[in-house]
């Protein structure tokens, strides 16, 4: 816990990128042996604060100073900031997937001897380190070879190799499931109370936040807007939190929405069963039926595993699974969707979960990104339409609130927030019947959700039939019209919205795949 005995401060860090302010003089102050969260809406400034910390943004690039353990720093590198016991773990992880975990571990920090490495070494501290982090792994299995959970503490065990005094955990849990979530938040807890190691967590997961910091540090446009500290007997008020954060009450955070009357059913799966891509006898999708009307927001709800995109990346043009079978109908007629183009020009979209790999070309730009998918129909004869593009594209920005100076932009420059919204562009301008949602608002913040769930809300409206996949009940309890649970590659249960409730959806979810399949 806090001692008052201050490890780091940074006073009055401005930062600009050209003509835009990302930090406008933002205060931070962090004391020794303490969870610190630093908590925004996308694009506050959270991450740019921490890369000014470490010198990813080396000095001389910002102003302000920097006091971290009684002296000022001057970082110009990252290896600056790390030789005084500074590690920051990204939520994009810095792994090479191609080697070990030790090779991982130790990776610009050798255990060499007379300029070779000595592997005996560095499997026994890879091991120690693993065995402090709470992961019996072999040092040499490959990185590509375990889960995401996992890898995020082969990134702690390579901090504690580096000494670390503070440890910066940015969205450590976005990609995480519940299981994987407790046991990093755990080990960062542990690392407080035995290690004395001071940790700055940034997340937008609030019950997280609530559960695991000390104090907080909310940072909204650029600039620090207020601190909450937390103890035993003044938990954190969260309404409190998240207004300070998006700098309105958001007493509801779900939009009021009046449930459609379904229309014509536009989407209907009839046993479909689904193989893994390389063990064919492996059934991940098992003789799934469910339907989509017009009109109608309708959410697949599962743990890790469950098989649930999985099942939306096979309607969607066979993109995922082996032995696809069972039977899909588009609007009453048997449709054959083989390939991704022929489930567009069925009328179907599929927004992915990995926005940053999948859904986007981060080094193109935003009108680039949402034409991306309507190359048909905005061009003639085989050559874009660059007018049309700009309108259309335009438009969707105006429409969905996406911050930037222009369409023109880099993607890769846009927060979380807007990248999350050029997706749903790319895809709203395709002009589908049918929009397949996965994880629509993974990593980002409250007040971006929000206006991602306005959106949803208006696609329904405009007739348009949705399928929403989330990890987080709460949300699609506050969305849907109606919810199926899948446990095992098994539909296991219709709910519609009078039987909303976490414990009776959990049921469903949890359901044993023999029970389930009887």
């Amino acid at each position: 816990m806090a001692n008052n005995d201050t490890i780091l401060t940074m006073d009055d860090i401005v930062k600009t990128f050209g003509p835009v302010k990302a930090l406008s003089g933002v205060n931070l102050s962090v004391d020794r042996g303490e969870i610190h969260a630093i908590c925004g809406e996308n694009g506050a400034g959270k991450s740019t604060l921490m890369n000014v910390l470490s010198g990813v943004y080396p000095y001389g690039s910002y102003s302000g100073t920097i006091t971290f353990d009684g002296k000022e720093c001057r970082y110009r590198t990252i290896k600056d900031s790390e030789a005084d016991g500074i590690v920051i773990i990204h939520q994009e992880l810095a792994l090479s997937p191609f080697l070990s975990i030790a090779e991982n571990i130790f990776i610009g920090n050798e255990q060499a001897k007379g300029g070779v490495i000595d592997w005996d070494e560095t499997r026994a501290k890879a091991k120690q380190l693993l065995e402090r982090v709470g992961l019996p792994e072999n040092p040499d299995t490959r990185i590509m070879d375990i889960g995401v959970g996992k890898q995020q503490l082969v990134e702690i065990a390579k901090a504690l190799s580096k000494d670390v005094k503070l440890l910066i955990l940015d969205e450590p849990t976005a990609a995480l499931n519940d299981e994987d979530s407790a046991h990093l938040l755990g080990l960062v807890r542990q690392l407080r109370d035995e290690q004395g190691v001071t940790s700055i967590i940034i997340s937008h997961k609030l019950n997280e936040i609530a559960d695991i910091a000390d104090n907080i540090t909310i940072i909204r446009d650029g600039a620090t807007v207020g601190e909450m500290y937390i103890t035993p007997e003044t938990p954190l008020d969260q309404d409190e939190l998240i207004k300070k954060m998006v700098g309105r009450s958001l007493t509801n955070l779900y939009p009021d929405h009046e449930p459609n009357t379904p229309g014509e059913e536009y989407l209907r799966l009839e046993d479909w069963t689904v193989h893994h891509p390389l063990d064919q006898e492996r059934v991940i999708v098992d003789h799934a039926n469910i339907n989509v009307h017009s009109g109608e927001i309708v959410g697949l709800a599962g743990l890790m595993g469950a098989g649930r995109t999985e099942l939306a990346m096979s309607v969607f043009g066979h993109s995922y699974g082996s032995h696809i079978s069972g039977k899909v109908f588009v609007k009453g007629k048997e449709v054959q969707l083989p390939n991704v183009q022929a489930a567009i020009d069925a009328g179907l979209a599929y927004a992915t979960e990995d926005r940053k790999v999948y859904g986007l070309n981060l080094l193109q730009n935003i009108r680039e990104n949402a034409s991306m998918a309507s190359l048909e129909k905005m061009s003639s004869h085989g050559i874009m339409d660059a007018d049309t593009e700009q309108v259309e594209v335009e438009k969707y920005r105006k429409d969905f609130h996406i911050k930037c100076q222009s369409i023109d932009v880099n993607v890769g420059t846009l927060s979380g927030g807007n990248q999350q919204k050029v997706v749903l562009a790319k895809w709203v301008i395709s002009d589908p019947d049918i929009l397949i949602l996965d994880e629509p608002t993974r990593g980002i913040d409250v007040g971006a959700k929000y206006e991602i769930y306005e959106i949803i809300n208006q696609l329904a409206d405009a007739g348009k039939a949705v399928i929403v996949i989330s990890s987080e009940l709460p949300e699609l309890i506050g969305i849907c019209d109606r919810i199926y649970t899948v446990s095992q590659g098994v539909v296991t249960d219709n709910v519609d919205r009078n039987g909303f409730t976490q414990e009776y959806l959990m049921k469903g979810m949890t359901k044993d795949k023999e029970v389930a399949a009887s």
